[in-house]
């Protein structure tokens, strides 16, 4: 007689083959997990050893902003001092032409005028003075402009003032004069 299996082998071989597709999937799940757990460590890991490079390329480049910042006060402190020497070498040269001014303008000063200040700015003179006329300061202008040390002579002020009993009856004429320093930059004459 043949044999019939009545029982419900379908029933158990789905169930066995459900169990071996969840017991798949977890072990596909955990497989999953250790695959992403792996992956994000190793991320993590390269991460942090790109900070770590990062830390010391910032600590470096803080270190060259330190030194750049001397470099550039040493340039500074390099470039007044650059400035300070060129000064006092102009100095040096325009020394000897001060003595020239001083002594043309006694060459230049015509008698019956006084001068009561001489003040420099630069190569610009002002000549602050008295004179007994007009014509006497016409006379030291003229004087100025024929100078060799002096150049450009400019009125730009001429008072007269009135006869009082202190300077003897006489009137005077109050001047200012403008002339510039001529000659060479190097304070030399040629002699």
């Amino acid at each position: 007689m043949p044999r019939i299996n009545l029982l419900p082998w379908r029933e158990e071989l789905r169930t066995q083959r459900r169990n071996q597709f969840f017991i798949a999937l977890g072990g596909a799940a955990v497989v999953a997990l250790v695959c992403i757990g792996l992956s994000a460590w190793i991320f993590n890991a390269i991460i942090d050893h790109q900070n770590d490079r990062n830390g010391l390329l910032n600590a470096e480049i803080a270190e060259l902003n330190k030194l750049i910042d001397e470099i550039i006060d040493l340039e500074d402190k390099k470039d007044g001092l650059l400035a300070r020497m060129e000064i006092i070498e102009q100095l040096q040269r325009s020394r000897p032409g001060i003595v020239h001014v001083f002594e043309e303008m006694v060459r230049t000063l015509p008698d019956g005028v006084h001068l009561r200040e001489i003040k420099q700015t630069g190569r610009k003179l002002e000549i602050v003075g008295l004179a007994e006329s007009n014509t006497r300061v016409s006379a030291l202008m003229r004087n100025i402009d024929k100078s060799d040390w002096l150049a450009d002579p400019d009125l730009e002020v001429v008072e007269v003032r009135p006869a009082s009993s202190t300077d003897g009856g006489l009137r005077e004429s109050e001047f200012t004069v403008f002339a510039q320093q001529a000659g060479d930059d190097t304070g030399e004459d040629g002699e």
